[in-house]
């Protein structure tokens, strides 16, 4: 391959890596961009995990032998099989000298600085493969795992040019790697409340109006637990704000902790001493019942006053929720007539009949507009005020 179209397909996989969405299509971008790179017929990317002492397969890519998977489960080796990644190539660096790729044969022979090839041998024979070529990949210089490109027997070896090639390329992976790795970090941080290291309203909003689609295309139950911690003031005020954070802190815990009774349920916090769990799919009597152990749990936390709670589901004759914000004003509304009636336990919209009328008095509540003088708190819209999911309250007594 000529110079050009060296520099050409580093072009290309740089731009096809900065192109991909989240880290597996980034993974299999650097993959089988090398791949063709290199006119291999299969590559992996593999991450050393230090702590377990393992190669872990991250993506497999090109032309798979029985039993490979492009995204493998668990597809793992001992790092002491191949502890050229580890003994070898380290002290090369340690001593001053760069990381650079080897080539690994079939039958035995390597060219370049082999390290010890035995394992790999033995894999290029069982999977029909020629010969190899391994780059390690450096990240904020220390190694942190090894870019595999193969071809089928018979196919030409690959060379030293191809090796010092595919050290380029694993550079470039890398670097894509890298800024991969930046962006999901900055985008946890833009849906992570920093004091709970929950989900916040950024993260609820997106995921409700996921969850309402799916309710109005599939049918799927969608619940909204929406809980306000009891007496945060009085802590607060009484034994400062860093004990106040230290309840919101304890009250995040246990809410994540029941909110894993629910398979792939989101635990946020809104904001202040306001928190929510959205659930998709778990019945409504089951996300009620976990509604329950959690405001039980809530009364054993020290310095705080138990919770109000709310529930909102699809699951129970609330009407058709066409929106998130109606989903929202159905919950907050409950868990507002949860405080006011000082319920032990979640107030549930669609099962709160009234004795005289025999009307859901939850249902009314966020059907009624609140009264001028502001008696009863404000439900507010969207952040931004696009409307679309609700909102929670402003300037309530604790």
């Amino acid at each position: 391959m000529g110079d050009d179209l060296r520099l050409r397909a580093v072009v290309g996989l740089a731009q096809a890596m900065a192109a991909a969405q989240g880290p597996r299509e980034v993974w299999r971008a650097a993959a089988l961009g090398a791949c063709r790179a290199l006119g291999g017929s299969f590559a992996a990317l593999s991450v050393w995990e230090r702590e377990q002492g393992r190669l872990r397969v991250l993506v497999n890519a090109g032309r798979l032998a029985a039993g490979e998977e492009e995204y493998p489960e668990a597809e793992t080796y001992p790092v002491h099989q191949f502890p050229e990644i580890t003994e070898f190539l380290h002290e090369r660096w340690a001593g001053g000298g760069e990381p650079d790729a080897w080539v690994e044969t079939s039958d035995g022979r390597a060219e370049g600085r082999p390290g010890y090839c035995h394992q790999r041998v033995a894999a290029l024979r069982r999977r029909g493969r020629g010969c190899c070529v391994v780059a390690p990949i450096v990240l904020h210089g220390h190694a942190w795992g090894e870019l595999y490109v193969a071809r089928e027997a018979g196919a030409e070896v690959f060379g030293r040019a191809d090796a010092d090639f595919a050290t380029v390329l694993a550079a470039v992976a890398a670097a894509g790697i890298v800024q991969c790795e930046r962006l999901e970090e900055a985008r946890r941080l833009a849906y992570t409340d920093a004091l709970t290291g929950l989900a916040n309203r950024r993260a609820v909003d997106a995921r409700l109006d996921e969850a309402v689609e799916a309710h109005r295309a599939e049918g799927a139950v969608v619940s909204l637990v929406v809980c306000d911690v009891n007496g945060l003031k009085r802590v607060n005020d009484t034994h400062g704000h860093a004990v106040g954070d230290r309840l919101l802190e304890r009250f995040g815990s246990l809410l994540s902790l029941c909110g894993a009774m629910l398979p792939g349920t989101l635990a946020a916090r809104l904001g202040g001493d306001e928190f929510c769990l959205v659930s998709v799919g778990p019945g409504a009597d089951e996300v009620v019942g976990v509604a329950e152990e959690l405001c039980e749990r809530a009364y054993g936390l020290a310095t705080g006053e138990g919770v109000a709670c709310g529930v909102a589901s699809t699951g129970d004759a609330i009407g058709e929720v066409r929106s998130a914000r109606r989903l929202f004003r159905l919950a907050d509304a409950a868990q507002y007539r949860a405080k006011a009636v000082r319920a032990r336990g979640p107030v549930v919209a669609g099962r709160e009949a009234e004795p005289e009328t025999g009307a859901d008095a939850v249902l009314k509540l966020a059907d009624t507009p609140p009264p001028e003088g502001g008696e009863r708190r404000r439900l507010r819209g969207r952040r931004g005020g696009s409307g679309d999911a609700a909102a929670r309250t402003e300037g309530r007594e604790r």
